[in-house]
């Protein structure tokens, strides 16, 4: 039970703490509409799954005791997000119906959503620490797999919840006439947050 709480309050945590997955889901969902939002915290759940996947093969271990190894998936993680965070920043404000759909295919809703969240060392830290240093290695096979799925839940609940907030009609008609700005703010903390993990410590 003890370790049920631990895992179910250093899930919630991670997932309310705002970040990249965090802006991916706001600018989809008010740039692109409700549906697209929620396909991208989809994605994100599906990134999340990828992590405990590897994590309990045992190549979680292998990537916390590699310096070298998790140095490169944080740097490629980081090069992702500074390359979306200048596209983002770059990108020229649209004219957009509300009432259709966008350009941004649902595949392509998902897979933002999936690439931010599974080349996130933030989230590479928050599953490989909480499977090594809260989940005991008694602890049956199948409850691991259900900690795993917890931990997507929550954060296709959280993301899917901050979709439907940013493409509220009338909150999304607001964001989008200030869509010039907040491509720029939105970008910016994107590329921000890439360069910080780039110079983040390894250990």
């Amino acid at each position: 039970m003890t370790e049920l709480i631990a895992v179910a309050v250093i899930t919630a945590l991670a997932v309310i703490s705002p970040g990249a997955d965090f802006a991916m889901i706001v600018r989809n969902s008010y740039l692109h509409g409700r549906t697209t939002g929620l396909l991208g915290a989809t994605g994100v759940a599906a990134g999340v799954l990828v992590h405990v996947t590897y994590t309990m093969l045992g190549v979680g271990l292998l990537i916390a005791s590699s310096t070298a190894l998790f140095t490169a998936i944080k740097l490629i993680g980081a090069a992702y997000l500074v390359y979306v965070g200048i596209k983002t920043f770059r990108s020229k404000p649209v004219e957009l119906d509300l009432e259709r759909t966008t350009a941004l295919s649902p595949f392509g809703a998902l897979r933002a959503g999936f690439l931010t969240n599974v080349l996130n060392p933030k989230t590479t830290l928050f599953v490989v620490s909480t499977f090594t240093q809260v989940v005991q290695p008694g602890t049956p096979v199948v409850q691991q797999v259900g900690y795993g799925l917890f931990m997507s839940f929550a954060h296709l609940v959280w993301f899917g919840a901050v979709a439907l907030f940013f493409s509220h009609s009338r909150l999304r008609a607001v964001m989008l006439r200030g869509q010039r700005a907040l491509n720029k703010v939105i970008g910016s903390v994107l590329a921000g947050l890439g360069i910080s993990l780039a110079f983040a410590p390894s250990s």
